[in-house]
C-alpha cells in the first residue's frame, strides 16, 4: 500500500497528515505505530487523519504513537487547520472540525501580505467535574490542588478536561523534575481510569508559565496544545496567572485565554516539515 503524506508540526509537537478525502487507509492503529516510529518510519508523536464529516465542514482523528486512539490534539488541531487551508479543501478562514472531544472552530490568521500568520482554535469550555474527566474518587467534585502520592513523593494535582484529560501538578522549579521518571507513573495512576495527560508548570509571573508534558500513549513531547489549554485553567483556578498567558514549552510558546464567559482559545503557530510518498 502507497499513500501520500506531509509531516508538520507544532511547537515541535509533530504529526504525520494522511488525506482521507484522497487516499484508501485500513488499520490506523498499527499504522500509526509503524509511521510514528523515529527509526523505521516517517517519525511523528501522531498520525492525523482528514476525513469527510456529516456535522462539521471536516473530520480529524488522530491515533498516538502506541496507536491509541486520542479525542483531541490542540498542536495537532493548528497543523490539521493550515493543511485544510493549504491544500485547498476550503477557502474559509474559520471553519468547524468534528473531533472526538466535539465540534472545534480552528480559524486562520493571516498577515498583511495574506499568507498565513497563526492559528487561533476556539478549544471551547474546560470540564471540571471529576467523573466527566475522568478522576476516580472524588464523585462530581471539582479536582483542585488534591493530593497526589508518585514514588513516594505528596504532589499537588488539579484536574481538567479540555475534551481530554489532564493532571496539572505547579511546581517551584521544573528543572527538578524527572519528567521521564514520574510521568508514565502519573499516566497510569489509579486516579485516572482512561489514564491521564500529566503537565509540570512553573508560574515565572501572572502572564507566562514554563510548562513541560508527558502526554497519555505518546511520552514525553516537545509540546501540547490541550495541556496549554488545561494549565491555564488550572492556574486561573489556583489564583496563580491571569487568564490570558503565555505557556513556554520545550518546543516554543503558545498563547492561551480562558475567557470570563468560560471558552478557551489557543492560539500558535503550525508549519509544514515535509511532504512525500510512504509505502507499507
Amino acid at each position: 500500500m502507497n499513500f501520500k503524506f506531509s509531516k508538520w508540526q507544532g511547537c515541535g509537537n509533530d504529526f504525520v497528515i494522511v488525506d482521507c478525502f484522497k487516499e484508501q487507509i485500513d488499520d490506523f492503529s498499527n499504522l500509526a505505530i509503524t509511521v510514528c516510529d523515529r527509526h523505521y518510519g516517517i517519525g511523528a508523536d501522531g498520525l492525523i487523519l482528514v476525513m469527510p464529516s456529516d456535522h462539521a465542514d471536516f473530520k480529524m482523528r488522530i491515533f498516538n504513537t502506541d496507536g491509541s486512539e486520542a479525542e483531541m490534539c490542540g498542536n495537532g488541531i493548528r497543523c490539521f487547520a493550515r493543511y485544510i487551508y493549504e491544500a485547498k479543501l476550503t477557502t474559509k478562514t474559520l471553519f468547524t472540525v468534528e473531533t472526538g472531544a466535539g465540534i472545534i472552530k480552528p480559524e486562520i490568521i493571516l498577515t498583511a501580505e495574506n499568507t498565513v500568520d497563526l492559528i487561533r482554535v476556539d478549544m471551547g469550555e474546560p470540564i471540571l467535574a471529576a467523573d466527566k474527566i475522568p478522576v476516580a474518587g472524588f464523585g462530581s467534585e471539582q479536582v483542585i490542588a488534591q493530593p497526589i502520592t508518585i514514588l513516594d513523593k505528596e504532589y499537588k494535582m488539579t484536574c481538567v478536561s479540555m475534551g481530554n484529560p489532564h493532571c496539572v501538578v505547579f511546581v517551584d522549579d521544573i528543572a527538578q523534575i524527572n519528567l521521564e521518571k514520574v510521568g508514565p507513573l502519573f499516566e497510569i495512576n489509579e486516579h485516572f481510569p482512561k489514564k491521564i495527560n500529566t503537565e509540570f508548570a512553573e508560574v515565572k509571573d501572572r502572564g507566562h508559565i514554563r510548562m513541560r508534558v508527558w502526554e497519555r500513549g505518546a511520552a514525553i513531547t516537545l509540546a501540547c496544545g490541550t495541556g496549554s489549554c488545561a494549565t491555564i485553567v488550572a492556574a486561573v483556578l489556583n489564583h496563580k496567572t491571569d487568564r490570558n498567558v503565555e505557556i513556554e514549552l520545550d518546543g516554543g510558546l503558545l498563547f492561551v485565554e480562558w475567557t470570563q464567559a468560560g471558552t478557551v482559545y489557543m492560539s500558535g503557530p503550525a508549519e509544514k516539515v515535509f511532504s512525500g510518498i510512504y509505502s507499507v
